[in-house]
């Protein structure tokens, strides 16, 4: 379980704000749905930036 958390935890951190962002558009909240749209690619680019720092 350790293992897989240690994987996938910018995949999952991704998920749930893009699940923040659709609850946020389906309650009428635009601006803060378009907003908080863009935090999982971000996370998602920065881990793949963390990562191949890691390997070098």
């Amino acid at each position: 379980m350790k293992n897989f958390a240690l994987k996938w935890y910018a995949v999952i951190i991704a998920f749930i704000c893009m699940l923040y962002s659709i609850g946020l558009g389906l309650m009428g909240m635009t601006d803060e749905a378009i907003y908080s749209a863009h935090w999982p690619g971000t996370i998602l680019l920065f881990s793949v930036a963390i990562n191949q720092i890691r390997k070098q």
